[in-house]
């Protein structure tokens, strides 16, 4: 992914099968770098721009994504480069909350994201164009 990716985050993970349970990730603006196959169960993410970001493939249940007032907020940017790779994130049983009502569930960051919000409880933070 070269050097556009190594900049300061609460957490990067990027190895395999990495399980995460009942963590609180707490920052700003690039708050998780997930880059590999991962499951995150009960924690609570929490920032403005491109919070949670990289080219992982990972399974977030029951995990609330908090959203800081920043302007324009975005949750993911996810970095798949076709359709073809198996890789994108699922957000399922979570619930977006947070302050602020201009927030984006995600945007491209490289030209074939996959991102899936299932069975997620998403607050007024969330504005209606998703």
């Amino acid at each position: 992914m070269g050097k556009e990716w190594e900049r300061r985050q609460a957490l990067r993970v990027l190895g395999n099968k990495s399980a995460l349970y009942n963590c609180r990730l707490i920052g700003f603006q690039d708050t998780l770098c997930d880059m590999g196959n991962h499951f995150l169960k009960d924690c609570y993410i929490e920032g403005t721009v491109d919070f949670i970001f990289g080219s992982g493939k990972s399974l977030y249940l029951n995990t609330e994504l908090h959203v800081l007032d920043n302007g324009i907020t975005i949750i993911t940017a996810q970095a798949r480069n076709s359709a073809s790779e198996d890789i994108g994130y699922s957000f399922v049983h979570c619930k977006i909350t947070g302050i602020g009502s201009n927030t984006y569930l995600g945007r491209a960051w490289r030209t074939s994201p996959m991102v899936v919000y299932a069975y997620t409880k998403m607050f007024e933070v969330i504005n209606p164009a998703g």
